[in-house]
């Protein structure tokens, strides 16, 4: 099979497929999915934690051995996709966080429930206030709250498609076959997503199959991101190394930022710190075994 299409079929499988799975998950199992979500985003945060930096960290240092110069170029660019994902989600957040009446000065900066997680309780209080007036206003702050549930769910999904495209990339030139690891890691974790998008939206009376559909297309973005890193991957070692760091430092934020701190506030105990434990072996499993 072409390279690029492979990439894009096994993109699809674990964008698509792992976003759609979870999303079927969540609408049969709406109830007190708190914990379980918690757990399946520590376990995907310890699995993905160990592929970067066992992986694909590794990948970007080995494309020019031996040189000083690139060790600085995989940490700053590594900083940079960091950053980038940080500054976007923080201007989503700046701009919804005021109008959700529950959001103050004591609540966590960062999700507790599923609805944060896709700034769909943003969505919902439009949703409401457009039932309740009917207003074209509301109509249109409504189709604008719609709008930035999207762009969350493109903003987590984009830069995993990266990861699968750099790390194809990467085998290309290595011999490896660590993308196929990568892929099932996006997958896995993808299914607690999908639970985070389809549980709020059939809790709000949608139909399951259509939720469980919706959820599904949630998981696009993650194609167009494994083309792009495919396209920059193959072009030269230093753009590898470039794309690899940067596709890094994303999935770095997305651990830290938002998967571990969200799992912890939706189950304050021990036991994500315990999943994430599991994750983080069994990523040592995926790619040495």
């Amino acid at each position: 099979m072409d390279p690029f299409l492979f990439v894009v079929l096994i993109t699809a499988i674990a964008g698509v497929g792992g976003t759609g799975l979870g999303g079927l998950i969540g609408v049969l199992f709406t109830r007190n999915s708190e914990k379980l979500v918690s757990l399946l985003l520590s376990f995907a945060g310890g699995v993905m934690l160990c592929i970067v930096c066992l992986d694909l960290l590794s990948d970007a240092l080995g494309q020019t051995p031996g040189s000083v110069g690139n060790v600085f170029l995989v940490i700053g660019m590594t900083v940079v996709g960091f950053g980038v994902i940080y500054f976007l989600n923080a201007v989503i957040d700046k701009k919804t966080n005021p109008e959700v009446k529950h959001i103050d000065k004591k609540h966590p900066k960062t999700a507790d429930q599923l609805s944060e997680l896709i700034h769909s309780d943003h969505y919902e209080e439009h949703k409401k206030e457009y039932e309740q007036t009917g207003q074209q206003k509301s109509r249109r702050q409504l189709f604008l709250a719609g709008l930035v549930m999207a762009f969350a769910i493109a903003l987590h999904n984009f830069p995993e498609g990266m990861v699968i495209g750099v790390s194809y990339a990467s085998d290309l030139a290595s011999g490896g076959v660590g993308s196929l690891a990568v892929a099932i890691v996006i997958g896995l974790h993808n299914v607690p997503e999908g639970m985070s998008v389809a549980v709020p939206l059939a809790a709000g009376g949608m139909k399951k199959w259509k939720a469980t559909l919706i959820t599904a297309a949630t998981g696009a973005p993650t194609i167009l991101g494994a083309m792009l890193g495919y396209f920059l991957g193959t072009l030269s070692p230093v753009s590898l190394a470039i794309s690899l760091s940067f596709a890094s430092g994303a999935m770095l934020y997305v651990v830290f930022g938002e998967l571990l701190p969200e799992s912890i506030l939706m189950w304050r105990s021990k036991a994500p710190a315990i999943a994430m434990l599991a994750g983080l072996l069994v990523g040592v499993l995926i790619l040495f075994v």
